[in-house]
């Protein structure tokens, strides 16, 4: 009898604190100072959609730029080790000699990231996507620091794993030679003749592993990831950091499918490269035009490596960004024809075709969607009701929260938060639990102790933060 009223007892303590949480939650829900204290303190699981290059600040690479004394291109803010051809280029030492570094830092910031953007100037995808060439230069160069950045800061936000996406098309490998492939393939697809498509793919794939891939991927996962992470110990007690191999969707089929070899490839031999992507702006010509033959060249190498994970950028995109039928296939052919295992953005899911049904799949199947909010309102202007996210509630399709470009966007997984719990009332502290969670349970980590582990120690957290409640 003791036991039972003991046990009675821990109940009522254990639910006591949860109905106070979710009541405390409910009351500071319009408040956004409050909601950011709660999610500051809140563990935040995984951010699984995540680009390297545009997650770093941009005021440490401006920082190496100035050390290196790099050359600044005055007119488009872009910086190279080397004086460039076009444009008028100044080095900053000699711009410091002028007095007029402070103001260049200023303009740089502006131009590299979001920063004091006014909406008038410039378009808003422009100005994202512009931002990764003008500080490329810096990037290599200043990677590990990089790395510590972003573990660091995760580290301080209560984040406990990163899924950032890296590329292996550092390799050199020359298809010159075998270019006529492009527009047979291109033909093929229009003509939907899917089997002749992959006897292509082939012979271009028997190509690459017998002449570099595999080399090229090695390389990669030893002489570049591997080394790294090793080396910065970027993995620990408190933080975990894994890889995405991405290609490039506006590069030719030839150069894009060799690419995606070595991705498969790379993935497939190091549990550190946990899966492979597609990035770049979903809309632009090459990638419209090819968007079908990527999905193909997706399903072709699954058939050669079906362990590897995949996520793809699919749907990023919304009414006058494309012509409207082009708004009801994308996210379709990323889930039945690549067989994505996660869907990164999905924002023209209420314009794609039998969407109801394309919803109970991803839900059935648990492929799980990737939400940035930040990332959707500023490139797509897409926000509060106009964002699917409701759909993907209604329908129980797996939802994670990530931030895509931390860095360019001046923001961080709290304030992806911050703006679920200010915009979707129907959103519960249950829900938010679930979908900090998610960020674990559905990454692709290969290594189940690894998983195991975040979620045991993401347990641990959220007692914690759970037993400050009620506050007084």
């Amino acid at each position: 009898m003791k036991k039972i009223s003991l046990f009675l007892l821990l109940l009522s303590t254990v639910f006591g604190t949860a109905q106070s949480i979710e009541n405390y939650f409910e009351t500071i829900r319009s408040n956004e100072a409050q909601l950011t204290a709660f999610f500051s303190q809140m563990p935040k699981g995984g951010d699984l959609h995540h680009h390297y290059s545009g997650s770093v600040y941009a005021e440490p690479l401006i920082a190496y730029a100035i050390k290196s004394n790099f050359y600044l291109n005055l007119e488009t803010l872009e910086v190279q080790s080397e004086k460039g051809k076009d444009g008028i280029w100044e080095t900053f030492e000699m711009i410091q000699k002028k007095g007029l570094l402070p103001v260049y830092q200023q303009k740089i910031i502006e131009k590299w990231s979001i920063k004091d953007f006014n909406g008038v100037s410039y378009p808003s995808d422009k100005q994202f996507f512009e931002s990764f060439g003008k500080f490329q230069a810096t990037i290599i160069p200043t990677f590990e620091q990089g790395l510590l950045e972003l573990k660091n800061r995760a580290i301080k936000e209560n984040v406990s794993y990163i899924e950032t996406q890296l590329s292996t098309i550092l390799c050199d490998m020359n298809t010159a030679d075998l270019s006529s492939f492009n527009e047979q393939l291109r033909s093929l697809v229009a003509q939907k003749e899917e089997k002749n498509v992959f006897k292509v793919l082939d012979q271009l794939y028997d190509t690459f592993v017998k002449r570099d891939a595999a080399k090229y991927a090695e390389k990669f996962n030893t002489a570049f990831v591997a080394r790294m992470h090793k080396d910065l110990k970027m993995d620990d007690a408190q933080f975990t950091m894994r890889y995405q191999n991405f290609v490039l969707r506006f590069m030719e089929p030839v150069d894009l499918f060799k690419n995606l070899v070595i991705a498969f490839i790379s993935s497939d031999t190091s549990p550190l490269l946990t899966g492979v992507n597609i990035v770049s702006p979903e809309d632009g010509a090459t990638s419209m035009k090819d968007y079908e033959l990527h999905m193909l060249m997706y399903k072709y190498c699954h058939s050669k490596f079906p362990k590897v994970k995949y996520s793809m950028h699919a749907g990023e995109l919304t009414l006058g960004l494309v012509q409207p039928e082009e708004l009801t296939w994308h996210i379709n052919s990323a889930v039945f024809t690549a067989g994505a295992n996660r869907i990164g953005h999905g924002v023209d899911l209420a314009y794609e075709k039998n969407n109801y049904e394309l919803l109970r799949y991803m839900a059935k199947n648990k492929i799980a969607i990737e939400i940035n909010l930040v990332s959707n309102e500023f490139i797509l202007k897409v926000k509060e009701n106009r964002h699917p996210f409701t759909l993907y509630k209604e329908f129980g399709v797996p939802i994670v929260i990530s931030t895509d470009d931390a860095g360019i966007l001046r923001t961080n997984l709290i304030e992806q938060y911050v703006l679920l719990a200010k915009r979707y009332p129907q959103v519960s502290y249950k829900d938010i639990k679930e979908y900090v969670y998610n960020g674990i349970n559905f990454s692709f980590i290969e290594e189940e102790a690894v998983k195991q582990q975040l979620l045991s120690d993401l347990d641990r957290r959220f007692k914690v933060f759970e037993a400050q409640f009620p506050l007084r």
